[in-house]
């Protein structure tokens, strides 16, 4: 990447400020006649912007709880394919809401996911009962294709489905009798078997349109259901939080990138203000794909602050860098040469850092659900956009103003020669105190656990009560926050309460958690008393979790496989299944260290919970790579008779500056959320915070040690 001439530099930059600024107006105002790919056009949490409620009640007998957990768990699947964050839960025996977010027409909601009825597959059309062989349960899945340049429904079995389809069509191929599919005892089509279909799917042809064929595999999935469903009710909710949320998270964005622009420049001088200019390229860029990816994402206030903590961790490359070009510069090479030689040298770091935090999204991505899988697309997204900027732009732009004339090694910084830190002599003490923070942490858990829960979990993971309240005035979400919230919170003895303004009436619904008789009397005495509620119009309902048994296990799951990939993934780039081993086992702390900040100080466990544990994996592998790239680099300088503990030592105390300003710039991040947003925010900040320090600490502290303790105890044996 040369730019030897003062001209090339001038068009470099010139370049550069149009297509930044092309960015960021984008971002702001969006492009077209429409306006598109602005901020605008992000698509918002129910948290934020609202969003559809549509609540089905069983028909018939009451059913058992496996039907409904079954139905919940189909009905899931389909409503995610609004949006990731679409939650869908049980409303006491026999009901189910589902919350779309994003959407503002409840009746086209229900016209694509079809209104739910029965679904049978019979021979005889007049006799259902008696001759149906298939019915909704069989049925796994239902999609519109393109086959032959013609619009089909693809139909895929269950195992025993495929088993009775197969014995069907048997009896019924070359016969010319149809096989009725009936919906709700109408009949849907009547297609003939030409042959006997053995394979787990089928394919029903027909003259369709798109529009028929979408509507038929949506009949279908939604009659492929244990229970049948009729639509009691649907309704357009607004947002949970209001733009207060939305304005604070914005503001404390800017406060933020100005205070790491600010201390960017101060420590490294011109290389700080090249990596500035990237940084803010980096945030437009963001912006302007969450819009353009708006049917992929959507973004809630947990994702907000995703977004946030990635701005901070997009520093991080960048600090590599210009610590390495300081070391050459301080080691007598011309500046030109250290910029070079200084991204050469960092950039194994920076490509093991990202691309192992690339395949734990990948991992979650793959086999998470839900928020899990819009959080591995955020993370992933904000990845390759890092790595892109410092590895690219930061790198044009530095070039660009040696090649001006900035070509002062003062602009620049020299590496001082610092004394080597003796971390390890201190590494008994590490250990015993990490060790002591874990252990209070699972104590208090299982004393926890013995009277309630081991954890302090929210409504999202153990249900609760839903109340409906007519109020007599309409209320804006920034005044139930300010007023209704705080007096709720004072009778339930609880800060875990949600209110959702029900759009184009004074309805508000509560959710708590499980309440009792004299506190449900005690709430509807207060909101009498204080908002002149008729309490006759109180209606309450217990509702089951948000966050199933299924999706906490698929995150439990997702994690433990990328971590396992990951491990996998450094014991190749490093050849030493000992540095896996360390990194994985410094994440595991990590995460413990966190839980027991939750058990000890009961912070709520609640959906921005999985967020937060899963930023903390990525963001603390990322810190340890660095510190393991210096030290294999470090032996291989050094050769096989260097004293190890002074490798590990000279290695964590040259990445020693990186490791605290990448901590410092993102902890300024997260603190200016915390200390600017709304309460629910503070809940996902606060142990992100922690878990910021700990990264930092247990990739200093801890890795260099453990890797030191397995290469010491656990060297090959030399040969004779």
């Amino acid at each position: 990447m040369k730019i030897n001439s003062k001209k090339a530099g001038i068009i470099t930059l010139v370049v550069s400020a149009l297509l930044i600024g092309l960015v960021l107006f984008t971002a702001i105002r969006g492009y077209g006649a429409n306006y598109s790919g602005s901020i605008t056009d992000i698509k918002l949490g129910l948290d934020l912007r609202g969003g559809v409620s549509i609540t089905y009640q069983v028909t018939g007998e009451t059913p058992d709880a496996q039907d409904m957990s079954d139905t919940i768990t189909k009905l899931r699947d389909r409503a995610y394919d609004y949006s990731t964050e679409a939650n869908v839960y049980q409303e006491g025996t026999n009901r189910i809401t589902i919350d779309i977010p994003g959407e503002s027409d409840a009746t086209e909601v229900l016209a694509e996911l079809g209104r739910p009825g029965s679904l049978v597959f019979c021979t005889d059309s007049s006799k259902i009962a008696d001759s149906t062989v298939l019915d909704g349960n069989d049925i796994k899945d239902a999609q519109p294709a393109v086959q032959d340049n013609n619009y089909v429904v693809v139909l895929t079995f269950t195992d025993e489905g495929q088993q009775k389809f197969s014995d069907v069509t048997k009896e019924l191929a070359g016969t010319g009798k149809p096989l009725y599919i009936i919906y709700d005892g109408s009949v849907l089509m009547s297609p003939t078997c030409k042959e006997q279909i053995t394979s787990p799917s089928c394919i029903i042809e027909g003259q369709f349109t798109y529009d028929y064929a979408s509507m038929l595999a949506s009949y279908i999935r939604i009659g492929a259901l244990p229970v049948q469903l009729e639509e009691l009710r649907s309704e357009v909710v607004g947002a949970t939080l209001g733009t207060r949320a939305i304005t604070t998270s914005v503001i404390a964005t800017l406060i933020g990138l100005a205070i790491i622009v600010v201390l960017m420049i101060l420590v490294y001088r011109l290389p700080g203000a090249a990596a500035s200019i990237a940084l803010i390229f980096y945030t437009g860029l963001i912006v302007v794909l969450l819009a353009a990816f708006n049917q992929e994402i959507t973004l809630t206030l947990p994702g907000i602050a995703g977004v946030i903590l990635s701005i901070g961790m997009a520093v991080d490359a960048n600090v590599i860098i210009f610590s390495r070009i300081r070391e050459e510069i301080g080691a007598g090479s011309g500046v030109e040469k250290a910029i070079d030689t200084g991204f050469s040298k960092a950039l194994s770091a920076i490509i093991d850092g990202n691309v192992t935090t690339l395949i734990a999204a990948l991992v979650l991505f793959i086999f998470g659900t839900g928020p899990v899988q819009g959080f591995a697309v955020t993370l992933a997204l904000g990845i390759v956009l890092s790595m892109f900027t410092s590895l690219v732009v930061t790198r044009l732009l530095i070039k660009a103003f040696y090649a001006v004339g900035l070509q002062d090694e003062k602009l620049y910084g020299k590496s001082r020669t610092d004394k080597v830190v003796d971390f390890l002599s201190r590494r008994n003490i590490f250990f015993c105190a990490s060790g002591a923070v874990v252990l209070i942490g699972v104590v208090f858990m299982i004393v926890h656990g013995a009277l309630s829960y081991p954890l302090n979990y929210s409504l999202d993971f153990i249900g609760g009560t839903s109340t409906s309240v007519n109020f007599n005035e309409n209320r804006t979400v920034e005044q139930l926050e300010n007023e209704v919230k705080p007096l709720v919170e004072e009778v339930i003895g609880s800060t875990d309460v949600t209110l959702t303004p029900v759009m184009g009436s004074n309805e508000v619904i509560i959710k708590t958690q499980v309440l009792s008789q004299e506190t449900r009397a005690a709430l509807y005495e207060m909101l009498e008393k204080q908002f002149k509620v008729d309490d006759s119009s109180i209606t309450f309902e217990n509702i089951t979790a948000t966050i199933s048994a299924e999706m906490a296990r698929s995150a439990i799951l997702s994690v433990i496989l990328a971590a396992i990939a990951m491990l996998i993934y450094i014991w190749i780039r490093f050849r030493d299944i000992r540095f896996a081993g360390a990194s994985i086992l410094a994440l595991v702390h990590d995460v413990f260290v966190v839980l027991a900040g939750y058990a000890v100080f009961r912070w709520t466990v609640g959906n921005t919970f999985i967020a937060c544990m899963l930023t903390l994996v990525g963001y603390s592998i990322n810190a340890t790579i660095v510190i393991f790239d210096r030290i294999r680099e470090n032996l291989s300088l050094m050769g096989s008779q260097a004293d190890l503990k002074e490798v590990v030592n000279l290695s964590i105390t040259q990445t020693l500056g990186r490791s605290i300003y990448t901590s410092l710039t993102t902890f300024i991040m997260v603190a200016s959320l915390f200390i600017l947003g709304v309460s629910s925010i503070r809940d996902f900040a606060l142990p992100l915070m922690v878990g910021i320090l700990v990264g930092a600490y247990s990739s200093v502290c801890l890795a260099g040690a453990l890797w030191y303790t397995f290469r010491t105890k656990f060297a090959p044996k030399k040969k004779d």
